[in-house]
């Protein structure tokens, strides 16, 4: 039982540090190879062109 437990911890984890890297990165969400588009506030997909940080220096 404590193997599951700290299996799930670890993933836990993992997740949690993917998800404030995504947070922090300042990058566009892309859609994946076959998943639905991503839309902007207005409507319209987003890609790289369309992208409202595209300006914006990285931080890093």
């Amino acid at each position: 039982m404590g193997l599951l437990l700290l299996t799930i911890a670890v993933i836990g984890i993992a997740m949690l540090a993917m998800a404030v890297g995504v947070l922090f990165s300042d990058r566009c969400l892309r859609g994946s190879c076959g998943g639905p588009e991503v839309l902007g506030p207005d409507g319209e997909s987003l890609n790289c062109d369309t992208c409202p940080l595209k300006g914006r220096p990285a931080r890093v």
